[in-house]
């Protein structure tokens, strides 16, 4: 009998802003100017909400991310109402990690704290890998489209480093961690669609599991991630479900995502 070809799923996210959880144009956040930012969706609920929501429709590998200060106490909440099946990003470095799985985070992700200066820091990857355990890690290759290559963003997204994004050095970083995560910043909240070159080449380049974030509009996006990656990377959806404001049956998706 052939193997059952893996295919991709949808995973959710909780996106924490001063301790709301909310739905923000990736490109537009800022620590230097506020007014720039553009919010698509303030929740009334609190986090733990959504994290239940997510449990009660069994969906494992979401991510709960800390866009900036004052977020701590939200994700702590978020993290306690499914403990061990929720990631935690957003200012994780090798002296808060643990804090945070004991917390009840299944995993960490980083990203700013192996670019120092905006420069990959290998030494930071294996003293992080080696501290939680590679089975714990999820890297961050959130990009920004850069000519006809990917660079990796940290801080919000707002800085670009010196990474590129491509076969070679997504192979270095598997080495020391068992996931990536990687938000499409130029695209991230505007729910005008996937960037589907980036997803293509993921798709040929990953060998660990994958999670691409950004521009998904429509339940059918989910089946292009799928065909374009040959189902080895999983959509995360925002801006675009209903529980957050958009368009998107939640409840569809679940059981698109369940087929």
């Amino acid at each position: 009998m052939t193997p059952k070809q893996r295919r991709s799923r949808f995973r959710p996210c909780i996106d924490l802003h001063e301790g709301q959880v909310k739905q923000i144009v990736g490109g537009t956040l800022s620590d230097r100017n506020d007014e720039e930012l553009k919010t698509n969706f303030v929740a009334t609920q609190p986090p733990e909400y959504f994290a239940g929501k997510y449990r009660d429709n069994n969906l494992e590998g979401g991510h709960v991310i800390k866009l900036g200060p004052w977020n701590d106490e939200a994700a702590k909440r978020a993290l306690a109402e499914w403990r061990d099946h929720l990631q935690i990003g957003g200012g994780i470095t090798a002296d808060n990690a643990k804090e945070w799985l004991d917390a009840g985070a299944s995993k960490i992700i980083v990203t700013s704290y192996l670019f120092p200066g905006g420069n990959f820091d290998l030494e930071r990857l294996q003293t992080i890998s080696s501290l939680v355990g590679k089975d714990k890690l999820v890297v961050d290759v959130s990009c920004r489209r850069r000519g006809d290559k990917w660079l990796v963003a940290m801080n919000k997204w707002q800085d670009i480093t010196t990474m590129e994004v491509n076969k070679e050095n997504l192979d270095i970083l598997a080495q020391y961690c068992n996931e990536f995560l990687i938000h499409a910043a130029d695209v991230e909240g505007l729910c005008q669609g996937i960037d589907e070159e980036l997803v293509k080449k993921l798709g040929e380049w990953v060998t660990i599991p994958t999670t691409y974030a950004g521009g998904a509009k429509s339940i059918s996006d989910l089946e292009t991630v799928n065909r374009l990656s040959g189902g080895q990377v999983d959509l995360t959806y925002g801006s675009s479900l209903d529980i957050f404001g958009g368009v998107v049956s939640f409840d569809e998706l679940v059981k698109a995502s369940k087929q």
